[in-house]
């Protein structure tokens, strides 16, 4: 049954469908999650929360919060649906969780009594959203062949890119550009954030929408795909991705290795997206009505990365793109740390962007070409699993450097949470480099 674990030819129409998931996803992952929601969260609903805290320091603690429940429920998840063929299933259930959480947004009033009905519900849909990346991320094997696997890979993120895009220009114009007590060319109201709670249920239907193909054209995994992790108990599952761990330790640690680096390079990366918006409004003077603008040139900076990347990818092997693209971030980071104004996040956060979406997406292939066929939802569910072990760390040294910096030097600034994405980052790359250059050679023998 291997020729339905792993395409054997070019199927647009599934490539397509795979990837239009993915540009439904921005309504999540970019309007939501990274230029509207959360900066609607920090600057205008806990904009004066009482406490010892800053509203920034509260969204990074929940943040944390939701990626211990992701390291926990991850590995079993892909476990599952490769044993008993429950990929697509997995996946709809999922995405329509999420879909149902994004809408229910709607309900979060401009009133710091708010605050932590926006935090759960933003807690809680990052979390499933997360899960949603282990069936979908190991569908990638499934709609590419040996032979382009990094340029399909660069294709769903650059769709997801271009998704943000779309929708972001359509919030902004719709429901945020202008002053006054109306906003958009549909004049909605400001009144308790009406004008940034109507954008939820929009999201939600977005995200809906583009996400019927794929589950109308890709096939469903084999039920019998994963013949050694036969459909079992929820307490079974859990033994048997303790013995998947203790046997990856014993037999292919350089593996095991990659997974632990890209867990911290990946964390660094979500945490670029996460607080560059909030960042952008709260240290480099942008206003935050127009950060969406940001927001689209970031997408399309980071789709074109994507897309070369995913060339380079097929050439030279994802760990050389990967390597550059942390290279390249750190240099971008260290100098936003010391620069000001909007002129100056302008140029430098874009630079940090266009290199986001190669080392995403070149991640997601070397595992994709390591991985035996038929186990990318095991694997891909300890790659979720190892990330979210640690994914606490990105959201946490944000706010723990964002106070340090401000007790040490008497300020009150959120810069300092550019120097903890940063550390991140460099220690996902001193990782990655002690993985054994003999791991991507034999990707390449697995997938030749």
């Amino acid at each position: 049954m291997t020729h339905e674990l792993v395409a054997t030819e070019r199927n647009r129409g599934r490539v397509v469908a795979w990837g239009l998931w993915d540009w439904g996803s921005a309504a999540f992952n970019a309007v939501i999650v990274t230029f509207i929601f959360s900066v609607y969260l920090v600057e205008g609903v806990g904009d004066d929360v009482p406490g010892p805290f800053r509203a920034s320091t509260w969204l990074g603690l929940s943040s944390a919060t939701g990626a211990v429940l992701i390291a926990v429920l991850a590995p079993v998840l892909g476990r599952r649906a490769d044993a008993g063929g429950a990929r697509k299933k997995t996946l709809f259930w999922l995405t329509l969780a999420v879909v149902v959480i994004t809408a229910s947004l709607f309900f979060v009033e401009s009133d710091w009594h708010f605050l932590w009905l926006g935090l759960v519900l933003l807690a809680a849909g990052s979390v499933i959203f997360e899960l949603t990346q282990v069936p979908y991320f190991a569908m990638l094997r499934q709609v590419s062949t040996p032979d382009d696997v990094g340029r399909v890979s660069g294709f769903g993120w650059a769709m997801g890119y271009f998704g943000g895009i779309v929708l972001l220009l359509i919030c902004y114009f719709g429901f945020v550009a202008g002053s006054g007590d109306t906003r958009g060319f549909l004049g909605v109201s400001t009144e308790n954030g009406l004008n940034i709670r109507l954008i939820a249920p929009l999201a939600a239907g977005w995200f809906l929408l583009f996400a019927i193909p794929l589950f109308l054209k890709v096939p469903e995994l084999p039920a019998t795909a994963n013949d050694d992790a036969p459909k079992v108990g929820i307490a079974d599952s859990y033994r048997g991705v303790w013995n998947d761990i203790t046997q990856m330790w014993r037999e292919d640690r350089s593996t095991l290795k990659f997974l632990i680096a890209s867990a911290f390079f990946r964390d660094g990366l979500a945490g670029v997206f996460a607080y560059g918006a909030v960042l952008a409004v709260s240290v480099y003077s942008i206003d935050k009505d127009d950060v969406i603008l940001f927001g689209v040139a970031a997408n399309v900076i980071s789709a074109a990365g994507a897309l070369l990347a995913g060339r380079w990818d097929d050439s030279i092997g994802p760990r050389a793109v990967i390597v550059f693209s942390l290279v390249s971030m750190i240099v971008c980071g260290t100098v936003l740390l010391f620069v000001d104004g909007p002129r100056m996040f302008w140029i430098f956060g874009l630079g940090l962007c266009l290199f986001v979406g190669p080392a995403q997406s070149a991640s997601r292939t070397y595992l994709t070409r390591i991985t035996t066929p038929g186990r990318e939802g095991q694997n891909f569910g300890l790659y979720a699993m190892t990330g979210r072990a640690v994914s606490f760390m990105a959201p946490l040294m944000f706010a723990l450097t964002i106070w340090a910096g401000n007790l040490v030097l008497g300020t009150d600034t959120d810069r300092w949470g550019i120097a903890g994405i940063m550390v991140i980052l460099a220690i996902g790359l001193l990782l990655l480099l002690r993985v054994p250059r003999h791991v991507e050679d034999r990707a390449r023998a697995i997938v030749g």
